[in-house]
């Protein structure tokens, strides 16, 4: 099974310096500290890897976050003011060249860069919110109240019956790409009854025997995916139609076909994906 994409990250997260501002001050006039190279949400590559530079002399605490600490070296990113918006095909491009520890890294500051731009103004009382803990939450003045960056969870999974998985194409996918299903988990829900709960909403199929595969960092805009396999009680299928374009069932071997690139059925998601794993995993059982 591959590494899992955005995971494996070398950063230390120096959680001591989330709560020492002066220290985190004193890390970010560091002449070593590193600034990490963004061209708005896109990494900007420095042969093959994330590009750094120097912190400007007159950076500010308050626009900056603490990316963690490698080497005894600081690494920061600037806050971005607009939110994030898609994936350009330049991304793509960057996230297949990236190391899995390089990814991890560009996937943590997206995601809490992403957050700070969509959560400048505080959910109880609606007053501006300031960044605090080296930019691991914002603090609002008025009311008091402390905000952190927010992970949604979301399953993804297969559903196996007589040694075949199902899979599901969304329009917006590429040309004969499939994938597995997934969805959010809901509040009042287990992982158990979430995997349950989308695979018979999307597809129709009753499934039992949930079994926890992995999990993966997702940072578009900022979840944790939750790979699982499920026993199917039959292969029925009813699809709904605002949510897939159309799902079928396929064998080991057509899905080891898929993986190696010479699938003539169906294609797979990108290795950095953590559907791609789990087809890893299920093809190797």
């Amino acid at each position: 099974m591959t590494t899992l994409g955005f995971t494996g990250g070398r950063l230390d997260r120096a959680d001591p310096l989330r709560h020492d501002p002066a220290g985190f001050a004193a890390a970010l006039a560091d002449p070593a500290a590193r600034l990490l190279v963004l061209d708005d949400y896109q990494p900007v590559m420095d042969g093959g890897r994330l590009g750094w530079t120097a912190i400007d002399a007159n950076a500010t605490p308050e626009d900056h976050v603490l990316l963690g600490i490698e080497d005894g070296v600081p690494h920061f990113a600037r806050l971005i003011g607009e939110p994030a918006v898609g994936r350009s095909f330049e991304m793509i491009a960057a996230l297949h060249a990236l190391e899995a520890g390089e990814a991890a890294t560009y996937a943590a500051a997206r995601s809490v860069l992403d957050w700070h731009a969509r959560h400048g103004f505080c959910a109880k009382c609606g007053a501006a919110t300031a960044p605090f803990r080296a930019g691991w939450g914002r603090h609002c003045p008025a009311c008091g109240t402390e905000h952190f960056p927010r992970v949604d969870p979301v399953v993804i999974m297969i559903a196996e019956h007589d040694g075949r998985a199902l899979l599901g194409r969304q329009p917006a996918f590429p040309p004969g790409r499939y994938s597995a299903l997934a969805g959010f988990l809901e509040p009042g829900e287990s992982i158990e009854e979430a995997v349950a709960r989308e695979l018979f909403e999307e597809a129709g199929v009753r499934v039992r025997h949930v079994r926890y595969i992995a999990s993966q960092p997702w940072p578009f805009p900022s979840s944790l995916m939750i790979a699982c396999v499920a026993e199917a009680v039959d292969d029925r299928l009813t699809i709904d139609t605002t949510e897939l374009e159309d799902a079928i069932w396929v064998s080991r071997d057509e899905v080891r076909a898929a993986l190696a690139g010479d699938g003539s059925r169906f294609g797979v998601p990108p290795s950095y994906a953590i559907a791609h794993t789990l087809l890893e995993a299920w093809a190797a059982q």
